[in-house]
């Protein structure tokens, strides 16, 4: 489809418009940004360096997510998922990141865009759980099948959580808002911030494969900013979020070509420091099986969420390509706010909470749309 050259203005006009709601939306004041960024800079991102998230009070209606939706009908299910996140965690840490990894994937599959521009019958899905189902029978291939998610861990997490819920509140608390929650309750255990959780969505009855479109381990600064520009994302907003890389683990596949034959070079990526080189090398020995730590310190060492993870950018220790191309454009500048030491910590943790936030409320189904499902592997027939 041929595209009018104001067609990315009219798309990021949309997207703010379905983003900016009476329940979140960016206000006028300052935040940590302000103390940590150059006016010049905040000039060059379109004048965006000042911004923060305003919660009102709840005032629940049927088509819009609420602070306690499920205060009437399953009192008891923020504290279900908590506990039984602390639960999960206290049997395997690691669970923390794949349930933050399981969110985004979830959240991430249509561009907002994408929609807006096709049929007139297309709805928005975002946040909808469609990435925890399996295949409908002989049907064609589920979000799972795409290749960013053959790796994806954490649904029999999600499914032991849901199974609890039904328990006490059969067929009310969806698939889609156990993933929200349970993201940010996994990151407060690892030491990130606390953030609040809107509730209300509904699941997908549907998967799709064909729109799984994340951004790939070894993508420029360039891929990754347009991919989540089209999902209503500054460039500030994407290098926060990406702060979430500073804790789980990663297999040498996603990065094996950088320490061995970087571009056909035969040599490393020469952005990445030389004792990296060593240490992604240790890991890929042998068989490269085993994972390494996302963490930015050595193997085998715990370390929690945090800005750790830009620092070790700027010292060329990324262990993606993705990553440590933040530093080499336009985006360095975040990078270098946020490894700023203990201010840099503060803004880090508030721009990326924020972000959450809306990326939570990327187009969830909502009111009579969807469906919860019993099994969040499964929909309702």
């Amino acid at each position: 489809m041929l595209r009018h050259p104001l067609w990315g203005a009219i798309c990021l006009l949309a997207v703010s418009l379905v983003l900016c709601t009476d329940k979140l939306c960016t206000d006028a004041r300052p935040s940590a940004y302000a103390l940590l960024v150059d006016d010049d800079d905040d000039e060059e991102d379109g004048g965006d360096g000042s911004s923060s998230f305003s919660f009102s009070s709840p005032q629940a209606t049927p088509d819009e997510l609420a602070f306690g939706f499920y205060d009437g009908t399953c009192p008891n299910a923020e504290a279900v998922v908590a506990s039984t996140v602390r639960e999960l965690f206290a049997g395997d840490p690691n669970v923390a990141a794949a349930l933050v990894r399981l969110f985004f994937h979830d959240c991430f599959v249509h561009t907002l865009c994408s929609v807006f521009f096709s049929s007139p019958d297309a709805r928005m899905q975002g946040c909808d759980a469609s990435v925890l189902l399996d295949r409908i029978g002989g049907g064609g291939k589920s979000e799972k099948d795409a290749a960013p998610n053959r790796s994806l861990r954490g649904f029999g997490a999600v499914d032991k959580i849901k199974a609890r819920l039904e328990k006490q509140c059969p067929g009310t608390v969806s698939c889609a808002d156990i993933l929200a929650l349970a993201a940010r309750d996994s990151l407060v255990l690892v030491g990130g911030p606390t953030y609040p959780v809107l509730t209300g969505r509904r699941d997908s009855a549907g998967s799709f494969y064909d729109d799984v479109n994340i951004p790939a381990p070894n993508a420029t600064y360039a891929m990754t900013l347009s991919a989540f520009a089209r999902r209503g994302f500054t460039e500030r907003e994407t290098v926060a979020l990406l702060g979430a890389h500073s804790i789980g683990k990663v297999q040498c596949r996603f990065f094996r070509d950088r320490i061995y034959n970087f571009a056909g070079t035969g040599e490393p990526d020469d952005s990445l420091d030389a004792d990296m080189v060593g240490e992604m090398r240790a890991v890929c020995s042998g068989d490269g099986a085993a994972p390494m730590e996302m963490g930015y310190y050595r193997q085998g060492r715990e370390v929690g969420f945090g800005a750790h993870y830009y620092a070790k950018l700027l010292a060329g220790r990324g262990i993606l390509r993705s990553d440590q191309q933040l530093t080499a454009g336009s985006t360095v500048r975040w990078v270098r706010a946020y490894a700023s030491g203990h201010r840099g910590e503060e803004a880090f943790r508030e721009d990326f909470a924020h972000a959450m936030v809306k990326l939570s409320a990327l187009a969830p189904l909502t009111g009579s749309a969807g469906q919860v499902r019993i099994s969040c592997s499964k929909s309702v027939e």
